[in-house]
């Protein structure tokens, strides 16, 4: 039989074409370096990459199958090791002294009876010239004193935890809600796990999400950098529990049929000495590159060198503990293009494709990243893995054998900041339905992608999501439903235009950041010195979106309802396909699988029959953003059917041979769908 060859991204993009030399050298990096990682081959001859990705069950903190305690650690530039808590009274004693195994390893084997459950403990190590405490690079449990402030290992010995349910599967067109676990309640505290299972995992269900990501679950010292600078990479943030406490979460949401996938980073680390990995045996360069390439230079963090096996068994490793322990459903890899580029991706502005394949790519990252992919869909292959990267490198997810380096999805980060760019730089009058067509649909053929109109960053003080840039200071005194405000209507129109612009065009996948449904009325501001530590703006306001006299509600019940259509239709199992951009009129019309969704954006004038190409059939009107119930004024009615009209249109797509006519309002979305 002859052997199909599967198409690489250069013979699907001719533009690649000039690059194919460069694409078929990365490819062949990235085996060679499968191959020397692999060592554990089995008698298929398959290469064993969870076999390779062990380290974390070598390295810390262990019980032997005698009872006993064994400890190691990777620290080659060490001359002496002791570990120092409460079980010693923190004395660097003999018989607490690591021993040297070869390999920059060292061992140490405790008596079950001298280690407790719940004791805290550190690590005293010296090294040529000085010596410092350290927490364990390994470390899974790490906790903070609340006087001190200071961070400490814990030994974590608890009951099994027994899970109840299995993954829920593969998620092709994931619907994905955002989150953070630490605000996620409506007090002014650090909520926690129990917290949200109880609270918030019943508000994703019902609003239809079928997946939720979850920010800032690694262990990091300071609580207002969103979990990404991170100092103990296998440890789960005990600022919100402990790690019995997420799994019961992990498991319900599972229970629920949502899949949860953790924002992991691993693109820098906290430069801090005492909690991470920053200078941890007294070389800089052990986890990270020499010199400046190990600095970043806008984050103030240590940037790992990826090129380095050790480093590489880290962070493969740390990708199999969380996936294993936790029962995750994947990743979403936090600044990707940071990773990919030498410097960083600051202030290039990648309109050349070389740029992609030159000198300024850092080549191990590349590989890196690849493995990654490798090794979490060999250990889960319904793994949900998205890529945060803003360069657009091609290629990026794609399969392996096509050139790629194997992501499920990337994040289409352009549209996000073109809705602020249109709001904040242009009259409704010059918005342009073309442009927003464009810049909506404009993403690779060849590879997966997840929209979405504003994540978290947007929500961050200093800068304003969506809804605050339509309606600012009049949120606080006209979301009263019996209020009269012009700004607050228009808001609250293109708030649910925006959002189902942006989903229904959207590639594979639909995000949404906490609160942002339903129009969250205050930015995020997390407890620093500058706003006296306050927790007042790290929380989420629920409550405003049960009230049946706030404009809140009506937002999040449209949200709701689009989403439960989008997933249930499965709208984005098809390509969107234009069918007119009206210009002058400010009219927005696209056909995605059989429904049609046509946007008005005029916003003073509607339309009686506008009518414009369509295929032929009977279509039913199904949603409305100008419903009523959603805080609309009732211009149109759901449930009503359009026929269209064996007639040429000359409106819009010419591949179409009827015409339909509908009735627009100005600022109102409608969706039809085609009656069998």
């Amino acid at each position: 039989m002859t052997k199909i060859m599967a198409k690489k991204i250069y013979d699907q993009d001719p533009w690649l074409g000039p690059f194919k030399g460069s694409i078929d050298a990365r490819h062949d990096r990235i085996g060679e370096a499968l191959v020397k990682l692999c060592r554990n081959v089995g008698e298929t001859g398959k290469l064993d990459m969870a076999g390779a990705a062990n380290n974390h069950l070598y390295y810390g903190l262990h019980r032997s199958g005698n009872g006993d305690w064994v400890f190691r650690e990777w620290a080659p530039n060490a001359t002496r090791i002791f570990i120092i808590g409460e079980f010693n009274n923190w004395k660097r004693a003999v018989s607490w002294e690591l021993k040297p195994i070869g390999g920059g390893n060292w061992e140490i084997i405790i008596p079950g009876m001298f280690l407790r459950h719940g004791e805290l403990y550190k690590l005293w190590i010296e090294w040529p010239g000085g010596g410092g405490e350290r927490l364990p690079a390994y470390v899974t449990r790490v906790v903070q004193d609340p006087e001190t402030k200071v961070f400490s290992a814990q030994v974590w010995d608890p009951v099994p935890y027994k899970w109840k349910y299995r993954r829920p599967g593969k998620r092709q067109h994931p619907f994905i809600y955002e989150c953070h676990i630490g605000m996620g309640g409506e007090e002014e505290k650090v909520s926690g796990f129990d917290d949200f299972r109880k609270d918030v995992l019943p508000r994703v269900g019902k609003l239809g999400y079928d997946t939720l990501q979850i920010m800032a679950l690694q262990e990091h010292p300071y609580y207002g950098s969103f979990g990404y600078q991170v100092s103990n990479f296998f440890a789960l943030s005990s600022r919100f529990g402990t790690p019995e406490e997420f799994k019961a979460l992990v498991d319900e949401a599972h229970g629920m049929g949502i899949a949860v996938v953790m924002d992991i980073v691993h693109s820098h680390a906290v430069s801090n000495e005492a909690e991470g990995l920053s200078r941890f045996d007294g070389r800089e360069d052990l986890y990270f590159y020499k010199g400046p390439a190990g600095h970043h230079p806008a984050w103030g963090s240590r940037c790992f060198d990826y090129g380095k096996d050790e480093v590489k068994y880290f962070l493969l490793s740390n990708c199999k503990y969380w996936l294993e322990e936790y029962h995750l459903d994947g990743f979403r890899f936090d600044g990707v293009t940071s990773m990919l580029y030498w410097d960083h991706g600051l202030g290039t502005d990648f309109g050349d494709y070389a740029t992609y394949f030159g000198p300024g790519v850092d080549e191990n990252a590349v590989t890196y990243l690849a493995l990654a992919n490798r090794l979490i869909h060999e250990l889960y292959p319904d793994a949900i893995t998205i890529a945060e990267d803003v360069s657009g490198m091609p290629g990026l997810a794609a399969p392996f054998e096509k050139g790629g380096l194997g992501f499920d999805f990337r994040m289409a980060m352009g549209i996000a900041d073109h809705w602020i760019k249109w709001i904040k730089e242009k009259t409704d009058e010059q918005w342009s339905p073309g442009e927003i067509w464009y810049e909506l649909t404009n993403k690779r053929a060849d590879e997966r992608t997840v929209s979405y109109a504003e994540c978290h960053d947007q929500a961050l003080v200093g800068d304003k999501t969506i809804i605050f840039r339509l309606i600012d200071k009049e949120m606080y005194w006209n979301m009263n439903k019996d209020s009269t405000n012009l700004t607050v209507d228009r808001g609250i129109a293109l708030h649910k235009m925006i959002r189902l612009a942006t989903a229904a065009t959207a590639g594979d996948g639909y995000l949404n950041f906490m609160g942002n449904e339903f129009g969250h009325p205050e930015w995020i501001d997390f407890p620093r010195e500058g706003n006296g530590w306050s927790y007042k703006y790290a929380r989420r306001q629920w409550s405003l979106a049960d009230k049946d006299y706030l404009r809140y509600k009506g937002l999040q019940d449209f949200d709701a309802d689009m989403v439960h259509f989008l997933k249930k239709g499965k709208i984005l199992s098809d390509r969107p396909v234009l069918l007119t951009a009206d210009e002058e009129k400010k009219i927005l019309i696209f056909l995605r699988k059989n429904c049609i969704f046509a946007l008005n954006f005029n916003p003073v004038q509607s339309f009686q029959n506008y009518g414009f190409a369509a295929p032929g059939g009977k279509w039913n009107l199904v949603l409305s953003t100008d419903n009523p119930v959603y805080g609309g004024f009732g211009r149109v009615s759901v449930g009503e059917s359009h026929v269209s009209v064996a007639e040429k249109s000359p409106n819009g797509n010419q591949d179409m041979a009827d015409t339909l006519y509908l009735y627009l309002p100005s600022r109102c979305a409608v969706v039809l769908e085609k009656i069998k």
